[in-house]
């Protein structure tokens, strides 16, 4: 693998936790990056840089003489993107072409991470149906979804010999203890409050264990392109709150669902975006991802599925070993 490796966007949680594997993996040669302002995030091999700051990433660049980077930056806060479309440009879109404008002709390997709120969603489809494909046009109904569109045509025209992986929900701590969909629920959960999530958003979550070894794998390899890196298991965001709420062992009633409409005009939510990742598979010669959760004991079959907790009250701890890590890697 071609190092050293930066890491941007470490706030996220698909860049904390890659950041950690490939520091683990590879110690002194990998770097992440943070924005300014967030200042609590500090730690070995962890920089300041806006990755919209041309100048700084250049002096960083000159510094480390990165051979590869893992760009996972970006702000993925749906309300906050959707109320200043601005901020969502510079730094999903500004930030990338910062980057491209130092790597675009240097032997620097890039794997980008892109989103599934590309795509509208569906409303109906057969049982049967496996996902969107690379291969369908985008159509994307928040600001967030549109800067990233936006972000992948840039790397298509500047760049084609990178790889672009398209991720769904990944399923990890965070670095804050409440960004991300198991980090967010839990922490109303823990506090007695309820959480209200959506029937009808259906997403395609992934272990971030799993994600950590396709990125690996996509450095290793001559993937380039547009991929599709969603896992095999589809759950609605409900769904998803159901888990963690039995998982953790909390109060049932403190979880509430409905309808996405019932969300109000701002932000809009996704229906069905489920991912098919077969194409991402066949290039890899594997099954790059376990189904979250993957105990299928663990996997809700009614609305009314987390009130039964047979015998089993669970905590958080189960929770961290069964939904924050794969149970395989263990």
């Amino acid at each position: 693998m071609p190092l050293p490796l930066l890491v941007t966007g470490v706030a996220g949680v698909a860049g904390y936790n890659a950041l950690a594997y490939f520091q683990q993996k590879f110690p002194g040669q990998v770097v992440g990056i943070r924005q300014k302002d967030n200042w609590p995030l500090s730690g070995p091999g962890i920089e300041a840089c806006d990755a919209e700051d041309r100048a700084g990433l250049a002096k960083l660049f000159d510094r480390y003489q990165f051979r590869s980077v893992l760009n996972c930056a970006g702000n993925c806060a749906l309300r906050s993107c959707e109320l200043d479309s601005r901020l969502a440009w510079r730094t999903n879109v500004e930030g990338l072409v910062s980057l491209l404008s130092i790597v675009a002709d240097e032997p620097v390997r890039l794997v980008h991470t892109s989103i599934d709120l590309v795509f509208a969603g569906l409303d109906s489809y057969p049982s049967d149906w496996a996902g969107y494909t690379e291969q369908q046009t985008t159509d994307p109904i928040t600001v967030y979804g549109k800067t990233m569109v936006a972000a992948e045509r840039l790397l298509a025209d500047w760049m084609p010999q990178a790889c672009v992986l398209r991720i769904s929900l990944p399923m990890g701590i965070s670095f804050n203890g409440h960004a991300g969909a198991i980090d967010w629920i839990q922490s109303r959960f823990k506090k007695g409050r309820p959480a209200t999530l959506y029937f009808d958003e259906v997403r395609t979550p992934t272990y971030v264990d799993c994600l950590n070894r396709v990125y690996e794998k996509s450095f290793l390899s001559n993937l380039s392109g547009l991929h599709h890196a969603g896992g095999p298991r589809q759950l609605s965001l409900y769904e998803i709150a159901q888990v963690i709420n039995r998982a953790g062992g909390y109060d049932p009633d403190l979880l509430m669902g409905c309808p996405r409409l019932d969300a109000g005009p701002i932000p809009p939510r996704a229906g069905n975006v489920t991912l098919d990742s077969s194409q991402l598979a066949r290039e890899l010669d594997c099954l790059p991802f376990d189904p979250w959760p993957l105990d299928e004991a663990l996997v809700p079959t009614h609305k009314q599925w987390h009130y039964e907790r047979n015998g089993n009250p669970g905590s958080p701890e189960l929770l961290a070993d069964v939904l924050c890590n794969n149970p395989r890697f263990c």
